[in-house]
């Protein structure tokens, strides 16, 4: 295993619509880019046999959980739900976190209350199935965090980390790990940049967030998307985004492939009880 590059997508919405046509290839193509497993996050209760299944279907790794951006109209009997999927599959190794769970203060229309409550009631159940957590925490790192030392859990990934190096410290103090994706291929991304390359490299875990936040090679202006073309991201890109961010520590990019996948194995360890299958 420590020859080999193996590098571990920690997020992947490979249930979206947008894979409809070619599923089985994207999964093909990123185990052939070296992209050993992947994680499927739920995002609402309608989704959770369909990550489960497609987590069976692919020997990847999944999760529970109810979005931020899915909370408008999720109440008790959704949490209800979310409750009776960890019970039931509380012995299946594939199950490694509850997620996607969090706070979005970008999308506007969003009651914050709501949302705060159903992230309380469910960091409230990541405890009590002893499972780590896969957070959102778009323009919400703080409240996040408040939410975290007042409820703890078993640690987890704050997903697609975009905030300050202080923020990246609080995280790590909680036990957190910080994913990383196509945004820092963006030149203009400064402090996504600065942070990806000055956080410890025990912090960090790679992920695509495919089909969204598609690295800058893959971008399309809006004038072309307009015109027909797609700006897809897919977990084979993984590799290249990791190879990116081994250039902006200096580092090689299989040593960032080694300690990132360590990383994921810490975060999630659910994973490790089927590494011996990653790189078989």
């Amino acid at each position: 295993m420590h020859h080999c590059r193996v590098w571990i997508d920690t997020h992947c919405h490979l249930d979206a619509a947008e894979f409809d046509a070619d599923r089985d290839g994207v999964v093909a193509a990123a185990r052939t880019a070296g992209v050993a497993t992947i994680v499927l996050p739920a995002v609402d209760a309608g989704n959770f046999d369909r990550v489960r299944d497609l987590a069976h279907r692919h020997r990847l790794a999944y999760a529970l959980g109810i979005h931020p951006m899915c909370t408008g109209n999720a109440g008790g009997a959704d949490l209800a739900a979310l409750r009776a999927g960890l019970e039931a599959h509380r012995d299946d190794p594939r199950l490694v976190a509850v997620g996607e769970i969090g706070l979005d203060h970008f999308v506007p229309g969003l009651d914050r209350e709501h949302q705060a409550g159903i992230f309380a009631a469910q960091l409230k159940l990541a405890r009590e199935f002893e499972l780590p957590v896969l957070l959102h925490v778009r323009r919400a790192v703080d409240s996040v965090l408040k939410q975290l030392r007042t409820r703890p859990v078993q640690g987890g990934i704050a997903h697609a980390f975009n905030g300050s190096e202080q923020q990246a410290g609080a995280f790590v103090e909680l036990g957190f790990r910080l994913g990383f994706g196509g945004a820092l291929t963006f030149d203009r991304a400064l402090r996504i940049r600065r942070v990806a390359a000055a956080v410890p490299i025990e912090a960090i875990v790679m992920e695509t967030d495919a089909p969204d936040i598609a690295p800058q090679w893959l971008y399309r202006t809006a004038e072309a998307r307009a015109a027909g073309a797609t700006m897809r991201n897919a977990p084979a890109e993984l590799p290249r985004i990791g190879a990116e961010l081994a250039g902006l520590r200096g580092i090689d990019p299989g040593a960032l492939a080694a300690a990132t996948t360590a990383n994921a194995f810490a975060a999630l360890p659910r994973l490790a009880s089927f590494a011996a299958e990653l790189v078989a």
